[in-house]
């Protein structure tokens, strides 16, 4: 990054270049201080020069590079009015995606002569990771965004020559590294990441059919005498969800239809009210195949009834005829059901299925990542609705967190009775 940033730079008379990292001290040691260094900033006939109190560094030709950190997202606020013609975000996973979007703001010129552009530099994990993973990875985008405005250039360690001459033990180090960091760091994986919560979950296509090692299963028709549910997270100007679920005869849970009330900008509500969001819901209960004529229980965060401003959410609802009981808030203990309901057994067959059309589900819950300060718990800056609604639906159907003890499959099985009892079908 810095060798880009200085040809820039020396290329370019005049232009201006900002790098930012997220914190102050993070940006001291890995930046300003070696640009300095690199630079020979300070010595006798040094043609650099560096402006300690606007952190702002100048080339000979006018060029400008300004440093900058992005701690919280109000630390945008200081780069209102600012305008870059390159933009570099160091490690731009551990930024929020809105801290990202509003230092883009920056990227802005009058110069007609140079194209614009923000360059990321990051690893896998952070509150950026679905961002960054859905722009570069999964290609997937939205609104405005156009697919030939970027490009994703991957490198691992192997690509680093130079670090394999000089440290070719480091290669070992990253190897004997926890797996989540292992597979980030080393394999450059996007599913597996340092700070993921839920670090179990899968989501296998090749396993949608035979549901072995895999959480996401292919939709089916849910057998008539399994329980359905429905759990809810009320939102307004953030997303609200609702979600249904099956449970069969061994206590197997399944997400089988959902409602997320976001506008398909990540994080951000529809607006609607408990009125409105009730109506959908009866409309959905009323036509969709697994829940069409099912008796329906309901279960829902508790501040939905809270009536210190007057009417509650859970009184509006009810006048819709749309019914909840109050969910067990407890979040660290959810959390736990949540692991307990995603741990495979010896078979690969885990306690929580989620049906492939559940995209937001399988869109949010492998991103979650945990507090800072509250380091056993969610970050609950994220986009974490739907994983309340089911941490409500887990905690009325607990799991004792030891693993059931397998049966033994029988020699011969030509009726395949037994893999047919195993996965619930008997």
């Amino acid at each position: 990054m810095r060798a880009k940033a200085i040809a820039l730079a020396c290329k370019h008379p005049g232009i201006s270049i900002m790098i930012v990292r997220k914190s102050f001290p993070e940006l001291e040691a890995n930046h300003i201080s070696l640009f300095r260094k690199l630079l020979k900033i300070g010595t006798p006939g040094c043609p650099f020069k560096y402006n300690d109190s606007k952190k702002i560094l100048t080339f000979p030709n006018g060029s400008t590079i300004r440093f900058g950190y992005c701690e919280r997202d109000s630390d945008t606020d200081r780069y209102q009015g600012t305008e870059v013609d390159i933009l570099f975000l160091d490690e731009a996973t551990q930024l929020s995606e809105q801290q990202i979007h509003d230092l883009n703001a920056c990227v802005r010129s009058t110069r007609a002569n140079y194209p614009l552009r923000t360059y990321y530099t990051c690893n896998p994990g952070g509150k950026g990771h679905a961002y960054i993973k859905r722009l570069f990875v999964d290609k997937s985008y939205i609104g405005n965004e156009k697919p030939e405005q970027y490009s994703f250039i991957q490198s691992l360690v192997y690509d680093n020559s130079a670090l394999m001459e000089a440290h070719p033990e480091y290669l070992d180090e990253l190897k004997n590294l926890p797996e989540a960091r292992r597979k980030a760091w080393l394999e450059g994986d996007w599913d597996s990441f340092v700070g993921q919560v839920f670090s179990e979950w899968r989501n296998d296509p090749a396993h949608y059919d035979d549901r072995r090692w895999t959480h996401v299963i292919n939709d089916f028709r849910v057998e008539d005498s399994w329980r359905i549910f429905r759990a809810f997270d009320f939102g307004y100007a953030r997303p609200f969800s609702v979600g249904w679920f099956a449970v069969d005869h061994k206590n197997r849970i399944y997400r089988i239809k959902e409602y997320y009330g976001c506008t398909g900008e990540p994080n951000v509500g529809l607006m609607l009210t408990p009125q409105e969001i009730a109506k959908t819901i009866l409309e959905i209960e009323a036509t969709d195949p697994n829940l069409k004529g099912k008796f329906i229980t309901g279960v829902a965060d508790p501040a939905i009834w809270d009536k210190s401003h007057g009417e509650s959410i859970a009184e509006m609802m009810e006048k819709e005829h749309v019914y909840f009981s109050k969910g067990d808030h407890a979040r660290l203990a959810g959390k736990m059901q949540f692991h307990y309901r995603l741990a495979f057994d010896d078979m690969g067959i885990p306690m929580f299925y989620c049906f492939k059309s559940c995209k937001d589900f399988i869109r949010t819950i492998p991103i979650l990542i945990y507090d800072e300060k509250k380091v056993e718990d969610i970050d609950t800056t994220l986009e974490d609705h739907i994983y309340d609604e089911t941490r409500y639906l887990f905690m009325e159907h607990p799991l004792n967190p030891e693993r059931p003890k397998q049966m033994t499959p029988p020699a011969e099985d030509p009726l395949n009775l037994y893999e047919r009892s195993y996965y619930g079908n008997l």
